[in-house]
């Protein structure tokens, strides 16, 4: 997002959502880049690969499947010609294979054009990319924030926006995807950027937590 975007997101933000404002203030610069690099089909095998994996952990298969390739490059015709034993090896689920080669297959194919992507409104993406198998409007919603920047996504479905919300606003209860979008209603037209101040604002309160009960420890033993 453009600089003077980003400051007018965040004067947005702050005037709507005061509690927000001070989640802001305490992370500090907005830092989502889009991942730019590659195509949008990569950046789909990327998706699919590093679902419900830590980062490192997925990072690492998906380098080994990108190392299966001439130039790091898993296209969709050789990934369909690769065996599933060696797509085992490189450390994917029976399940993810299939994802990848329901993708490829369609790519192969031209039934699922990705190229226009860009060009299309947020909704319209969602409805297109579902139709793979593995790709859920979850899914969809991270590649347009961290993929083509679209600046308005709310991703209610997203554990780590729900668990910022009930922390910071006192919740009983972690909000449901309805609640989030009623919550959520008031950051618009940027939601993205509330979104990601969320997530940061939350886990850089739980490594503060986690720096605190080292640092006792510490102390404790130094004793």
């Amino acid at each position: 997002m453009p600089a003077n975007n980003t400051r007018a997101a965040i004067a947005h933000l702050r005037k709507v959502d005061p509690i927000l404002g001070k989640v802001i203030a305490r992370v500090g610069p907005y830092r989502l880049v889009p991942r730019r690099a590659g195509t949008h089909y990569d950046a789909l095998v990327r998706s699919i690969v590093f679902q419900q994996l830590s980062g490192k952990a997925a990072g690492t298969i998906h380098r080994r499947l990108c190392e299966l390739y001439p130039r790091n490059n898993p296209r969709a015709d050789l990934l369909l010609a690769t065996s599933d034993e060696t797509l085992r090896g490189a450390g994917l689920s029976r399940q993810k294979i299939g994802y990848l080669r329901d993708l490829a297959t369609r790519v192969t194919d031209r039934s699922l054009p990705l190229a226009h992507l860009g060009r299309l409104p947020d909704d319209a993406i969602i409805e297109h990319l579902v139709q793979v198998k593995g790709i859920g409007r979850w899914t969809v919603q991270m590649f347009l924030m961290f993929r083509l920047g679209r600046p308005d996504v709310l991703p209610d479905l997203d554990l780590g926006i729900q668990t910022a919300i009930q922390r910071t606003y006192g919740l009983r209860k972690r909000p449901g995807p309805k609640d989030v979008l009623r919550i959520g209603e008031r950051w618009r037209p940027y939601a993205s950027t509330a979104s990601w101040f969320r997530i940061r604002g939350n886990s850089k309160k739980r490594r503060h937590r986690s720096e605190r009960i080292h640092q006792k420890e510490d102390g404790a033993e130094g004793h």
